[in-house]
């Protein structure tokens, strides 16, 4: 099994940037696909970004895309979220993801392993 431990979670304005970070411990991290989620109150866990095991492809909804750029480095067993021009509707709970299907980046059903989750507060 892969852990996963997300940091870099913090109060920003809108219209400000944050990254998340996600360490992975256990096995080979370019094992499994990787992605992020969040959850606000009250709503349902929303999918927000995925990318390959490579790193060659990634996946955003149309609500993060040409804001968020997920990446990967491989040899720190880590995976970011560069989250930029950041609106106060991002305000949620971010979590990180692992898959075993290594080039899953469309399918949240297959996404089985889960961080603790870091809050995002954007004040407007």
């Amino acid at each position: 099994q892969v852990q996963l431990v997300e940091s870099g979670g913090g109060l920003v304005q809108a219209g400000g940037s944050l990254r998340l970070s996600c360490a992975a411990s256990g096995r080979t991290f370019a094992d499994y696909a990787m992605g992020w989620f969040r959850q606000a109150p009250g709503k349902e866990r929303e999918f927000i970004a995925g990318i390959t095991w490579s790193g060659d492809y990634t996946y955003y909804p149309d609500s993060v895309k040409g804001r968020f750029t997920i990446s990967r480095e491989n040899a720190k067993n880590t995976v970011y979220l560069q989250m930029n021009s950041l609106k106060p509707e991002d305000t949620a709970v971010y979590f990180c993801t692992a898959s075993m299907l290594r080039n899953n980046i469309y399918d949240r059903s297959k996404y089985g392993y889960w961080g603790q989750g870091t809050q995002v507060t954007v004040s407007s």
